[in-house]
């Protein structure tokens, strides 16, 4: 990934003129749900005491995938290290800044003014990043074709080459659009604070115990994970 294509970048326009509307919207609507939900549940609620009691609280909810890429990457970047609801505060401040969305263009990050980004409440290296990625995006550097061939930690070496992408950013890429079902994200700060509650009383975590939890939830781990977010927040962690 560290050579990048030679290549004109396109204007926010020509995309636009050459996306019709109808696909564009019709992209932004497509939800994907994860098949393997029902059994994942199933899974957890016999093996952890604390997920039984934790999954009936939140009914059908599911993860819940717009199967975008760089849409998925883009928030990832935004959410890092704030709460959901900061997170989708800013998010949705940034997507009025796009002539035309959802979705988000990777052509149109790059026509943005620096100030307008900033203003949506973008700190100066979120900024860096976001353009980073849609330059990536823009340039083909990006391998979407081949992810569905690759293993967990082969998407993520070549995510982290990304400037602004580390392995945290990597993680939520997998769980929220590739919708792996076995991701556990040691350093997520949401997941930390909800295993501290729900299984410590609040005490700290080491991710050693963090590790040790996650063994009893494989092969659904992302799962467990998610429904640890969402006892600290009932907004539906979303990317």
């Amino acid at each position: 990934m560290g050579t990048r294509l030679k290549s004109a970048v396109p204007s926010p326009e020509a995309v636009v003129a050459a996306t019709p509307v109808a696909e564009v919207a019709a992209a932004a609507e497509a939800l994907v749900t994860p098949d393997y939900w029902d059994e994942a549940c199933k899974h957890l609620s016999k093996r952890d005491r604390v997920l039984k009691k934790l999954i009936p609280r939140f009914g059908e909810a599911r993860l819940q995938s717009r199967g975008d890429a760089f849409t998925t990457l883009a928030r990832s970047i935004v959410g890092q290290q704030i709460s959901v609801k900061a997170a989708q505060s800013v998010w949705d401040r940034f997507v009025q800044l796009m002539p035309l969305a959802p979705p988000v263009l990777p052509s149109q990050v790059l026509a943005l003014e620096v100030e307008a980004m900033r203003a949506a409440g973008l700190s100066a290296r979120k900024v860096e990043y976001l353009r980073d990625l849609a330059l990536h995006f823009v340039e083909g550097s990006v391998h979407e074709t081949d992810w569905g061939a690759m293993d967990d930690e082969a998407i993520i070496e070549e995510l982290v080459a990304i400037r602004g992408i580390g392995r945290w950013t990597a993680e939520m890429f997998l769980i929220f659009h590739l919708m792996r079902p076995n991701v556990l994200p040691l350093d997520d700060l949401g997941l930390i604070k909800g295993i501290s509650l729900n299984y410590f009383s609040g005490e700290p975590v080491s991710r050693a115990e963090v590790r040790e939890l996650g063994e009893a939830w494989a092969p659904f781990r992302s799962v467990a994970t998610w429904y640890l977010w969402r006892s600290l927040d009932p907004l539906p962690v979303e990317y």
